[in-house]
């Protein structure tokens, strides 16, 4: 199945001041949670932010946050998004299209993905926009995810799923980004 833009949503999980810089690859999550992000505001995707105990980790990094709606950012303790009732309520309903990405990828995003997909609804993780502190603990993430149901993607995927066609104002827009 197809992502489809006007059925999708996205969610930004805990890419915040103190957690990014402990990740593998850090920019790589920095520069396609940027992308989609973008991709986002261009082709009107509602977003969704994620923050964990921002008291002690820090808000969402600013090269993010500046993309993101202000209105988007909610709080949370727990690690799965979806067992925040803010959060859940924030995140439409299971016919919706939920797009992830960020941090941890073997704690927060496995744990909502999998809580949505239980959920009876559908996740798309975003593989080069997520990241956790060793590579192998995203890699057994990626295969869990997989196994409970949830559907992987890059970034350049996701983007031109959500365009379908080329020589539209917003395929100009978004063909830049990923120059």
């Amino acid at each position: 199945m197809l992502l489809e833009r006007d059925k999708s949503q996205l969610l930004m999980v805990d890419v915040q001041e103190r957690l990014l810089p402990a990740m593998s690859d850090p920019t790589l999550v920095l520069k396609n949670g940027g992308r989609l992000l973008e991709a986002a505001r261009t082709l009107v995707v509602p977003v969704v932010v994620s923050e964990q105990y921002p008291a002690g980790l820090g808000r969402t990094v600013p090269d993010l946050a500046n993309l993101a709606p202000a209105n988007a950012v909610h709080e949370k303790v727990e690690f799965s998004c979806f067992a925040n009732a803010a959060l859940r309520s924030a995140l439409s309903g299971a016919d919706r299209q939920t797009v992830i990405f960020g941090i941890e990828a073997h704690v927060c995003v496995l744990q909502t993905a999998i809580e949505m997909v239980d959920g009876g609804h559908d996740v798309t993780i975003v593989v080069d926009a997520i990241g956790s502190r060793a590579a192998d603990s995203k890699e057994i993430a990626l295969r869990r995810l997989q196994d409970a149901g949830v559907r992987l993607a890059t970034t350049e995927m996701v983007l031109f799923e959500w365009l379908r066609r080329a020589g539209t104002p917003e395929f100009k827009t978004i063909s830049r980004l990923i120059r």
